[in-house]
This record gives C-alpha cells, structure tokens and sequence, in this order.
C-alpha cells in the first residue's frame, strides 16, 4: 500500500494555566492515509483534530510518536513536507482587498512558480472563477471565497492537501460546491486528509472514517466497515441501515443517542 501520510504514536500536550498542569490532547495516535484517497478524521471539539493537521503540516512539533508526509519526517525533514503539501484551515485565508486572480498570483510568486499568470488563469478555470477573476474577494458569495482559497492551495500541485473543517460556515449550495471540488482533486490523484463537524460530509466524501475521541483513534474504516461495529439493530418497527451519526455516537458513548436500528412506521 502506497501511503501518503503515516502516523505513529503521535501524542501531543498542551500547559493549562488555569489547571497549572498538562493537558495531554493526542494519547498515541495511529493513522495512515493511502495516496489518492479521501480520509476524514472526526471527533468532538478539543479531541485533536486539528492539533493533528498542524503537527503534519510542520506548525506543531509532537511530544512523542512519528509522523511522515509523503514519505517526509514532519520533525526532521519539515522543509520537504512543506513543499509537497498544502493546509486550508477552517477559515479563509484570502486577501479581499485584492481581486481572485490577484489572490493566486500573489501566491504562485511566493512559491516560485515558473508562470504565474498562466497558474492562477487555469486554477481560475479550473474552479469556475474566471468571470469574477477581477472582483475583489470582499463581493465574493461564500462558496466562491472558499472556493477561491482552495484553489489558492493547489498552487504549485501539492500532492497533499489538509482541510480543516473546510465547509464551516457555509450554506448548503456552497457546501455542495466545495464537495465537487474535493471530489475533482481526489479523481485527479491528490490526498486529502479532512476535518469536519458534518458527519453527511464525511459520508458523502470520504473513502475512509476514522474516529478521534479521547486522544486516540478508537475505530477507523470505511463507512460499510463502520457499520459493521454498530449495535445488532432490534427489528421492533422497521430495521434501517445506522447512519453516521448513528455510528458516531455508539462509538464516542454519547448519551442521549437514538436506538439504533428503529424508526416509528
């Protein structure tokens, strides 16, 4: 299996001031992710998830554990992991003083793009901005901006890309339109590791799930292995297939979840 991001024992904590103590957040995180793939990494607020996308990214350095980015030491070689990747975290990162192509420009000369010009039109096209090229990102709607950022990540043709809760504050069209986009990079070869508080959007996505919850991975999968971990349903009504959301919390233990496999008919 040709592996795009390994992750091995990856613990990480942080100093509490107000506890005048540690906080561990990563407790021995394994993962990996196959190159080319779609993998979405759930869990609650505070279970690590983006601690793990910056750890992988070169922004934090682990307490403990190993992680590699194709094929790169995050720790020892993080100049070669940064060349081959990309991170849009959970809110733009555009300029909206500037136009769309502006934006791209801007970022192909930060990263010595031979053609500028000819990178930023054809991401332009690529994500169908071209019309609003020479708009300033500030009359941009909200699936356009992210859009726009996105695109912005693909300067230079990282092989990787993380996105972190990347549909957080959007409207259902827009959200649909960064799904497309997602669907688009990972048909031409590109891994994503995805963050996400929408369980439909790992559903939707995602070619593997793997659960975050009290600092470590506690089930990984695809959705039809996911499924398998979920509670015998309990033929009473109508027995129906457990939804994500339904697998989500029997496995974090949430309380208050729905019986699993019932609905009133």
């Amino acid at each position: 299996m040709d592996k795009a991001i390994e992750v091995k024992g990856l613990q990480k904590s942080y100093y509490a001031r107000d506890k005048g103590a540690k906080t561990e957040v990563l407790k021995g995180v394994d993962l990996d992710v196959r190159r080319g793939e779609i993998f979405a990494l759930l869990g609650p607020n505070g279970a690590g998830k983006t601690t793990t996308i910056h750890i992988l990214a070169t922004l934090l350095a682990p307490d403990g554990g190993t992680a590699a980015v194709n094929g790169f030491d995050a720790v020892k070689e993080p100049a070669k992991v940064r060349r081959s990747i990309s991170l849009t975290g959970q809110f733009a990162a555009v300029d909206d003083v500037l136009t769309g192509r502006e934006n791209l420009l801007l970022i192909a000369k930060l990263r010595d793009v031979k053609n500028p010009a000819e990178e930023a039109d054809g991401l332009l096209r690529r994500f169908g901005l071209t019309e609003a090229a020479n708009r300033r990102v500030s009359a941009y709607s909200g699936g356009m901006t992210r859009r726009l950022d996105i695109a912005m990540s693909l300067v230079g043709t990282p092989a990787v890309i993380f996105l972190d809760e990347p549909t957080t504050g959007l409207d259902p069209e827009g959200r649909l339109e960064v799904w497309k986009t997602v669907r688009e990079l990972a048909g031409g070869g590109v891994t994503i590791l995805l963050t996400t508080q929408y369980l439909e959007e790992a559903e939707q996505l995602a070619d593997r799930i793997a659960i975050l919850h009290g600092g470590k991975i506690i089930a990984c999968g695809t959705l039809g292995e996911l499924k398998q971990l979920f509670p015998p349903a309990k033929v009473e009504y109508v027995e129906k297939q457990p939804s994500l959301e339904d697998i989500f919390l029997a496995i974090t233990g949430k309380a208050g979840a729905a019986a699993p496999g019932e609905r009133e008919v």
